[in-house]
């Protein structure tokens, strides 16, 4: 509608104002897909004569239906100035420069280029529709595209919808010099993931953007893929695992080979080995080797095998000089890893843990047995201990030993020990007037001797004897130095010599004898108190009461005196100066005759008080015939049998064990062996015949 509406505007304004012809609108370059139409525009203003279109410079005609070019032809309104150029259909050859051109005004347009573009056919993989592959082996993929294309085709790769890059585009021009063919190379190296994949080769140009695609599908040969797997993955030494071999191969598997750390495990075959695993299992793995008729694959797996200690490596003892390093090492293996300690030997301290002990700076006793020990592990087998020696090279330690006492003008023996590391290079024994090393010389003899073994650590031990015949009176009043040197200095020690008398040995003998003798009669002292105190235990508790023959508990002091005539010598027991204290005790008064006067503690004769009054008796025990004093048992009462007295005051004082007891007494002055006559009745105070006294006393 705008090129109509233009020409009228043209041909009015030319007509008022004169104008001359000119182009309303020229071709343009233009892009044509192979077979469809083209039509190139040309309007011309003010104008009314012949137009014609140019081919390359060839002149089409000036007819609208251009005669001769059977797909060409005018359309338009000639009066109105519109004259375009149709191509239907387009082909290869149409590929050309255009003008439009108003002969008798001499107008020409500007020339417009017509691109006829060519698509490309499917492109062609060479092998497909399926290629085969070996895995691993590289190999090329060629994808090639045949014809006319206009412009030329690109060719590309994919997988799964992305592209793959590294592909080698190459171009065959024709003998004419156009393009035969273009193909494009994929080299890659497949894997048996890639079994079963497919490939697409798209061409694509201008002409056909979305493109042209052929699609490859890749079929593998390729050697076994192996997955070796072990259960239990975790075992304790000496249990069972069983391993599992899985293969996917194509071709498929023809054989199983394995082999634990290198070396073939005899009568295994076929996916799956059982065996009992040890330590070495942790470092020699067990390989599975699967094969078909492409190759083969090998798979390897470690167990994770829990064992006890095993010492690899032993600490080596070691020998250095005072003031320098030392440093042990020892190497256990385990799993899990186990715990190394150091200790020295019979000592429980923990000095360093792990492989290695480091000493800086030692000295003579840092010398001994260190000892690398690794506890057991989880299954309580395994550890154990390993001991190394620390010799620490210093000047020699000399030590006197005991030598025996000699007599005068006889022989003599002196004795020192030296231990040296390194080794004495000479033990010298001196003394006032010379010295000698060994040999003998004048009444001296020099012997060596190698010792038992010492301290640890302190070297070779040497016990080195000086032998004297004949001692004299100045040997015993003098010093022998026995001294040892070696290359790191020198040590020494003085050894005196003891003098051995004659006299104080036979002294010796007689005091040995009369203690034994004097032992023997003690001995036997104590075996015939006893004796003769047990004869009389029955009528040692038996006390005669005066008066009480008929059951009194009490009489006055005349008729005790009276009675005592016909009833023999007793006791005579006046209580009148007998008193009893607030809390019920007895208590003596003082006589004033130089006695202490103490509150009754010693003799007990369970002198409870009656219900009448008066002192309590026991039941009467008659002794002897009718018409004798009467007396009371009171053993029963006493509790306990009194002791066998060693000893007794020569003063004369008696004990009984009853707490309700009285007696006065004096403080002994001496003491002596048992003395009882055969007379003398266990307790005394009972019998002794002292009727003027009118208190109870045990003084004689």
């Amino acid at each position: 509608m705008l090129v109509p509406v233009l020409l009228v505007l043209s041909f009015c304004l030319r007509g008022r104002a004169g104008l001359a012809p000119h182009f309303l609108q020229q071709p343009e370059d233009q892009v044509v897909l192979l077979g469809d139409e083209a039509r190139l525009p040309c309007a011309l203003g003010a104008y009314r004569g012949l137009v014609q279109w140019t081919k390359d410079g060839l002149a089409l005609g000036g007819e609208r239906d251009l005669p001769g070019w059977s797909r060409y032809w005018i359309s338009g309104n000639a009066a109105s100035g519109q004259h375009d150029l149709h191509i239907r259909p387009v082909e290869l050859e149409d590929q050309a420069s255009y003008e439009c051109q108003a002969t008798q005004a001499g107008l020409r347009s500007r020339p417009a280029r017509l691109h006829v573009l060519v698509p490309p056919e499917p492109p062609q993989v060479l092998g497909g529709p399926s290629v085969s592959l070996v895995a691993g082996v590289p190999a090329n993929l060629t994808c090639r595209s045949r014809g006319d294309a206009h412009p030329t085709p690109e060719l590309l790769w994919f997988r799964d919808g992305v592209r793959l890059d590294g592909a080698i585009f190459r171009q065959t021009p024709l003998k004419e010099g156009t393009i035969g063919s273009v193909e494009s190379i994929l080299s890659l190296t497949p894997s048996s993931h890639d079994d079963g994949a497919t490939l697409v080769c798209r061409a694509r140009s201008q002409a056909l953007p979305a493109g042209k695609d052929t699609a490859v599908t890749l079929s593998l040969q390729y050697p076994p893929v192996v997955t070796l797997s072990a259960e239990p993955q975790t075992v304790k030494e000496g249990e069972k695992v069983t391993f599992l071999c899985q293969a996917t191969a194509q071709p498929p598997v023809t054989g199983y080979r394995w082999a634990k750390g290198g070396s073939p495990v005899l009568g295994a075959r076929g996916p799956m080995l059982e065996i009992v695993a040890d330590a070495s299992f942790l470092t020699a793995p067990v390989s599975c080797e699967v094969s078909n008729a492409v190759g083969s694959a090998n798979r390897s797996t470690a167990l994770d095998v829990q064992f006890g200690p095993i010492l690899q490596a032993k600490p080596k003892p070691l020998s250095v000089d005072v003031g320098e390093d030392a440093s042990f090492s020892c190497v256990w293996r385990g799993n899990p890893l186990p715990r190394v300690t150091w200790t020295r030997r019979r000592d429980a301290q923990v000095l360093a843990s792990g492989p290695t002990l480091r000493l800086p700076a030692v000295g003579p006793e840092d010398a001994g047995d260190y000892v690398c020990r690794a506890e057991p592990g989880l299954s309580g087998q395994g550890g154990g201990a390993a001991e190394a020696r620390l010799t620490v090279n210093a000047p020699p330690v000399v030590t006197a030993l005991h030598s025996a006492p000699a007599f005068l003008r006889g022989p003599a023996r002196l004795q020192c020990l030296v231990f040296a590391s390194p080794a004495p290079e000479a033990v010298v024994w001196s003394w006032d007037e010379g010295f000698l090393t060994a040999g003998s010389r004048g009444r001296f003899l020099v012997e060596n001797f190698p010792a038992p073994e010492g301290l640890a650590g302190q070297g070779p031990g040497l016990i080195s004897v000086l032998h004297i015949s004949g001692t004299q009176e100045s040997d015993f009043h003098r010093g022998f130095n026995c001294t040892a040197r070696n290359r790191l200095g020198e040590g020494g020690t003085q050894v005196s010599l003891g003098r051995r008398d004659l006299l104080p040995t036979v002294r010796i003998v007689a005091g040995v004898a009369a203690v034994a003798t004097t032992l023997l009669m003690i001995i036997t002292g104590v075996a015939l108190c006893c004796w003769r105190h047990a004869s009389f235990s029955k009528q040692k508790n038996l006390v005669r009461i005066p008066g009480s023959n008929d059951g009194s508990s009490s009489r006055g002091p005349e008729e005790e005196t009276g009675s005592s005539k016909d009833q023999g010598p007793i006791v005579h027991t006046d209580h009148s100066d007998l008193v009893l204290d607030e809390e019920g005790a007895l208590e003596t008064k003082d006589p004033t005759n130089g006695y202490y006067k103490v509150r009754g503690v010693s003799v007990s004769l369970s002198l409870g008080e009656a219900p009448g009054g008066g002192l309590f008796l026991p039941p009467s025990s008659p002794l002897g015939p009718p018409g004798t004093p009467t007396f009371y048992d009171f053993n029963p009462h006493l509790g306990m049998v009194p002791p066998c007295r060693l000893y007794r005051a020569r003063a004369g004082y008696l004990t009984t064990p009853h707490p309700r007891a009285f007696t006065s007494y004096i403080k002994p002055t001496s003491f002596g062996p048992p003395d009882l006559a055969p007379s003398t009745p266990p307790f005394p105070y009972a019998a002794f015949p002292t009727p003027s006294h009118p208190r109870l006393q045990t003084h004689v």
